[in-house]
């Protein structure tokens, strides 16, 4: 379990540092402020930039913490600058680094319970939530920050998503 999850979501984390280093260096070599970024979306209806990283981190640090058995931390979600945006990652890579194999791996039939705004709770066990919910989530969002910096005009390329 826990190389199913910990080094996939370094590794993608860690290529988002990339690309957000990528979009400040887009930005300042067309002198435009790199903040602009912050409020794109591929539609009208779809969660901005911001929240798309948010909402990556969100998974990864929930994801790592109820496996582990551990209380989900609650962060504010207050970034309003790139420098904000990689502070936020890097605390979740520092998160994530700070289980061992030990606390996640034999989590596979744990019991997660993932509270919802309306209706009832969803119930995963462990492998389950990690494989069919947290996964496809994560790379859901992040691949959606990727996409919204390449239509930005940010020069990355499949090896800058791949890390």
């Amino acid at each position: 379990m826990h190389a199913a999850s910990a080094p996939v979501f370094l590794r993608t984390l860690n290529a988002m540092l990339v690309w957000l280093d990528k979009a400040q260096a887009h930005a300042e070599a067309r002198k435009f402020d790199a903040n602009n970024f912050l409020t794109l979306r591929l539609a009208p209806d779809m969660l901005p930039f911001t929240r798309q990283i948010q909402i990556t981190t969100d998974g990864v640090k929930g994801c790592m913490a109820r496996l582990a058995g551990q209380e989900v931390p609650k962060w504010e979600d207050s970034e309003t600058t790139l420098d904000d945006l990689r502070a936020r990652i890097r605390r979740t890579i520092a998160f994530v680094e700070s289980f061992t194999p030990a606390q996640i791996d034999g989590t596979e039939a744990r019991e997660i319970v993932l509270p919802m705004r309306q209706g009832d709770p969803l119930r995963y066990d462990g492998e389950s939530y990690l494989k069919h919910f947290v996964l496809p989530n994560f790379f859901f969002h992040a691949t959606t920050t990727y996409a919204l910096l390449r239509a930005g005009g940010v020069d990355l390329g499949k090896r800058d998503f791949l890390g």
